[in-house]
């Protein structure tokens, strides 16, 4: 059996591999460096598209419904928690662009709320891969299982369309030759 956690698990192999990049550029940030701020523009539009939207956004509108359905509580729970999470990391995002969308860019601004969101982001990916998605495993039936993969398949197709998976994969491709693989 096929579990729909494993392409939430896949997704956050790329979100975590995006926050590396995204640690580079504060970093780089840090020590006065020149950050292009088009990258930085285009690692906002990384992580309000495939984290938050894309990812998410399955999560909030399909798994964990589902998890609610098999008896594992929203409020006052472990899914509540993660809801509390994903608006904090939205709020960092949002914190992120405005530092460089106003005539007076704050890179400092930026640096700090990408280090926010990346220690948020890894600690709620841990818990999601080690506590959250296992205890779903076990309580969602086969047959919603599957029923919850063809979901995501959709809801990629219908919010996020065609192309903008491949798009966001070669923009980290780029950053990676561009932030990860340079001498420092």
């Amino acid at each position: 059996m096929r579990f729909a956690s494993e392409d939430l698990k896949k997704e956050h192999e790329g979100i975590l591999f995006g926050l590396r990049i995204l640690e580079r550029m504060a970093e780089l940030i840090r020590s006065k460096a020149e950050v292009d701020k088009a990258d930085l523009a285009q690692m906002i539009d990384f992580l309000r598209l495939f984290a938050d939207k894309c990812h998410h956004g399955k999560e909030e509108g399909l798994l964990f419904p589902a998890m609610e359905d098999v008896g594992i509580p929203r409020e006052y729970g472990p899914i509540g928690q993660m809801l509390l999470e994903h608006a904090e990391g939205r709020r960092y995002i949002a914190e992120m662009d405005r530092a460089i969308s106003s005539d007076a860019v704050d890179l400092e601004a930026f640096a700090a709320n990408a280090t926010e969101y990346i220690g948020l982001l890894r600690a709620h990916i841990n818990k999601e891969n080690t506590v959250l998605f296992p205890m779903g495993d076990r309580m969602i039936p086969e047959e919603k299982q599957e029923e919850l993969l063809r979901q995501f398949e959709d809801h990629e197709e219908r919010v996020m369309g065609p192309g903008t998976h491949e798009r966001l994969h070669g923009i980290l491709d780029a950053f990676e030759g561009k932030y990860l693989n340079q001498a420092t």
